[in-house]
């Protein structure tokens, strides 16, 4: 399996403020590690069963991540504070996210995936 390329999109930093430049930098910072964790794991992996496994397990934190940040979106709100951090990292993981599932070797090795746990935790498709 070919490894995995991931970028921060330009829209998401051009949405935050220029003043600071530190959060464009830690998401390049983060975005760049995500990258490399992620294809030492696919190198490391046995088959691309395997491979797929760890990606997915990525997917899954990065899909935990993005609901923490949409939940505080409206909680930062209430409290008068400006969200554009949280829904910047919000759609970063979003982006990120997409960007797996448009890999072209990976997609249908994480469709199969996903399929085989939903089987493997006794979770039909008729259940959903």
């Amino acid at each position: 399996m070919d490894d995995v390329s991931l970028g921060v999109p330009r829209q998401v930093l051009e949405r935050l403020p220029e003043e600071d430049g530190d959060a464009a930098m830690d998401m390049q910072q983060a975005v760049a590690g995500w990258e490399d964790r992620l294809n030492r794991a696919i190198d490391g992996a046995d088959d691309d069963r395997e491979a797929a496994g760890y990606v997915l397990d990525a997917i899954d934190r990065f899909e935990e991540r993005l609901q923490t940040y949409d939940d505080l979106v409206p909680e930062l709100r209430a409290w008068g504070q400006s969200p554009i951090y949280a829904i910047a990292w919000r759609t970063l993981y979003a982006d990120v996210i997409a960007q797996l599932y448009d890999h072209e070797g990976l997609a249908p090795h994480l469709d199969r995936e996903r399929n085989a746990r939903l089987v493997e935790d006794g979770i039909r498709l008729r259940d959903l």
